[in-house]
C-alpha cells in the first residue's frame, strides 16, 4: 500500500493590470441617406470598457493512495525463500572467515611462542595471543633429563659420600 499526500498550486498574473480601456465611439450619422457616414472616422467620445482581465490562482490539496495485491503469491514466497537463503549464505561466509581468522591467529601465536616471541603483559596486543596455549602433541614427551640426589648411608659418617644419580628419558 502506498499513500502519498500532495499540495499543488498555480498563479497566473498578467502585468500591467488593466481593468478597463477607453473604447472610441465613431460618428455614424448618414444625414443624406446615401449609406455612407457623413463624417467617417470622427470620434464622438470614449466610453470605458471592461477588459475582464483577472489574476487567477489555484490550490489543490489531496491524497493519492495505491493498493496492490499480487495475483500469484507463489512468486512472493519464492522471493522470500531466496532472500532467506541469501542471508544464510552470507552468515555462513562470515562464520567461515571468522574461523579462518581464528585458526591463522592460533597458528601464528603458537609458532611465535615456540620461538620464545610474545607480547609484553602490559602491551595492548598481549590479549591477541592471551588465550593461545602451547602444549606437547598427544603421545609425545620432549627430550629431557632430571638429576635426582639420593642419599646412601655413609660408611664412616662422612657426607662426602653422597652420590648423584642421573636418570634420563629419551625418545
Amino acid at each position: 500500500m502506498n499513500v502519498t499526500p500532495f499540495l499543488t498550486g498555480n498563479i497566473a498574473v498578467k502585468r500591467p493590470y488593466e481593468d478597463s480601456y477607453l473604447d472610441p465611439v465613431y460618428n455614424n450619422v448618414d444625414a443624406n441617406n446615401d449609406d455612407v457616414p457623413d463624417n467617417p472616422g470622427q470620434i464622438l467620445y470614449y466610453k470605458p470598457t471592461r477588459t475582464g482581465q483577472k489574476d487567477s490562482s489555484t490550490l489543490s490539496v489531496g491524497v493519492s493512495a495505491t493498493w496492490s495485491r499480487p495475483m500469484d503469491k507463489k512468486l512472493q514466497e519464492q522471493c522470500k525463500e531466496a532472500a532467506a537463503a541469501n542471508i544464510a549464505l552470507m552468515n555462513q561466509t562470515v562464520a567461515n572467515k571468522r574461523l579462518d581468522f581464528e585458526i591463522a591467529r592460533l597458528k601464528n601465536c603458537g609458532e611465535l611462542m615456540q620461538k620464545g616471541i610474545m607480547f609484553h603483559k602490559n602491551s595492548p596486543y598481549f590479549k591477541v595471543c592471551a588465550d593461545v596455549v602451547l602444549v606437547n602433541p598427544p603421545g609425545t614427551l620432549p627430550n629431557h633429563t632430571h638429576n635426582i640426589n639420593t642419599i646412601t648411608p655413609p660408611a664412616n659418617g662422612d657426607a662426602s659420600d653422597l652420590k648423584t644419580l642421573e636418570i634420563g628419558t629419551q625418545k
